[in-house]
């Protein structure tokens, strides 16, 4: 495992996952938030992004967290292993509304600089349309990559089993 995806709702655990698994590991964690976003939430405009992801994507070994469907197909075709968190929407909703809670008016330690913590009813939208919307593509999307080790992570006792596991692994 040098070159991993991590994928899944907003409030799924995304970077809070993608950092410990890179603490198991030793591997490099790229928070994709952390790069897209500007100050203010502008968004960075898509020629710039597609190749600033795809030179991150020729890096010999990283974690990526983020799910950005257009660049999703890319980091898959680059990557080892795809990790879900396919965690009930429930739980993301109240992991949203607790981030936006604990860090109100600041930044999050994975997020780009200037962009406060925020909570607005089309983020809680996107994430409670999540399961619907997104969750059907993206096993659909694996199913293109057999080659791929896909893991499917449904809560955080898995999670942390996955983490404690790769642990083990690496310490070997």
């Amino acid at each position: 495992m040098e070159r991993v995806v991590v994928i899944g709702s907003g409030g799924a655990g995304k970077s809070t996952f993608s950092r410990r698994l890179g603490e198991a590991t030793g591997l490099p964690v790229i928070h994709l938030d952390n790069i897209f976003w500007k100050p203010n939430w502008q968004p960075t405009p898509r020629e710039e992004w597609e190749k600033t992801v795809a030179e991150l994507v020729r890096r010999d070994s990283w974690i990526m967290d983020g799910n950005f469907g257009g660049t999703r197909e890319l980091r898959i075709r680059a990557s080892d292993t795809v990790i879900f968190l396919d965690i009930p929407r429930l739980i993301c909703l109240y992991r949203v509304i607790k981030s936006a809670i604990t860090f109100r008016g600041k930044n999050r330690p994975d997020m780009a600089e200037g962009c406060h913590e925020k909570f607005d009813r089309e983020f809680a939208g996107w994430v409670w349309n999540f399961p619907k919307r997104s969750r059907g593509r993206i096993l659909e999307q694996m199913k293109e990559f057999p080659e791929k080790r896909f893991v499917i992570l449904r809560s955080s006792r898995q999670a942390e089993r996955f983490i404690q596991e790769t642990k083990k692994l690496s310490s070997r």
